[in-house]
């Protein structure tokens, strides 16, 4: 019977680490409507102003992004463009090829049992965000507003990335 239990201990273990999941509030405040995309969880969807999307992340999601696009034009088989996302709408691709993108990064659970996150505009900034924490009394904001981003890392070396316990849920804010 001991045996079984030894065993049956790093299960349980596991189990009890991938229930931190978090929950994400996606929020436009923006005067315009704005369609958020994730990966790789999230897909993407329209958010009007004054609306939030609530989006639940499994513990354990790594390597995830989630960003705004703007002025996003579909036809009838849902295939589409936007002004910020894709190189052919109205900012102009930058240096690297990829339209400017400001981009909330993060990884649950992704060592010690903390979460990791960040905002990027290597690419180029698009939209003004705020990446914050709101439980787990982990009191983070990362804002990128009016290009004045002092909380995003703007090249491949830096280092801006801050971390919240396993579990935490978030918020972010278009036009914060």
């Amino acid at each position: 019977m001991s045996l079984i239990k030894i065993l049956l201990l790093p299960i349980l273990a596991l189990c009890l680490i991938s229930t931190q999941a978090a929950r994400f509030d996606i929020v436009n405040r923006c005067s315009y409507t704005v369609w958020p995309a994730g990966i790789p969880r999230g897909g993407g969807r329209q958010l009007n102003s004054g609306q939030t999307w609530a989006l639940d992340i499994p513990a354990g999601t790594s390597a995830a992004r989630i960003w705004g696009r703007t002025g996003c034009k579909f036809d009838g088989s849902g295939r589409g463009s936007c002004q910020t996302g894709d190189c052919g709408g109205a900012l102009s691709c930058s240096v690297s090829g990829r339209p400017p993108t400001t981009l909330a990064e993060y990884t649950l659970n992704g060592g010690n049992n903390l979460d990791y996150l960040d905002i990027s505009v290597i690419d180029g900034f698009n939209m003004p965000m705020q990446f914050s924490s709101t439980s787990n009394g982990c009191n983070k904001v990362l804002t990128c507003r009016d290009s004045n981003c002092p909380d995003a890392y703007h090249q491949p070396n830096d280092v801006k990335t801050v971390t919240c316990p396993g579990g935490t849920n978030y918020r972010i804010v278009f036009c914060p």
